[in-house]
């Protein structure tokens, strides 16, 4: 009977053993594994670091989406205990507004008004230019063209002679 319980307690501690000595994956060969990942989807901006299986993801994702397809790639890694994924996602570009040109009639009744305010300036308007001629004095130049760029003009060419 004793020899019977010698030989099971030997046979479990032998089995125990080796199930302990499985080996694990080691944190370079998971950092591998993850930068090939990354590299197939071409994120030239993200880095990974792995300790103990627990891979930290930093840089900058182009969108919300391949950071989450990311997340889900490295998790689905095994040997990956917990991911952390420090990493932001860049701002979306700013969409430009339209450029506005306004027509000859338009910009032809507000030159008008705008030059009544400076004596000795001339303003002809063509296929939404404004053509400047005549005289000023340099203090008011900057007032005049701020004036007449707010009305959208294609451009303003600027004939005049600065005193």
């Amino acid at each position: 009977m004793k020899l019977r319980f010698l030989l099971s307690c030997g046979l479990i501690a032998t089995t125990l053993s080796f199930t302990a000595c499985k080996s694990k994956p080691k944190d370079a060969d998971l950092k591998t594994a993850i930068e090939q990942k990354i590299s197939a989807l071409q994120l030239n901006d993200v880095t990974v670091n792995v300790s103990e299986g627990v891979a930290t993801i930093t840089g900058t994702y182009p969108s919300e989406d391949v950071k989450k397809s990311v997340d889900e790639q490295v998790k689905g890694i095994k040997g990956i205990k917990d991911v952390v994924d420090n990493a932001t996602v860049a701002a979306a570009p700013a969409a430009q507004a339209p450029v506005v040109i306004n027509a000859d009639d338009a910009l032809i009744k507000g030159a008008t008004e705008v030059i009544k305010q400076f004596a000795g300036v001339k303003a002809d308007v063509k296929e939404g230019v404004i053509s400047l001629s005549g005289e000023i004095k340099k203090t008011e130049l900057p007032k005049l063209m701020a004036a007449l760029m707010a009305l959208h003009p294609k451009k303003v060419e600027n004939k005049l002679t600065v005193k």
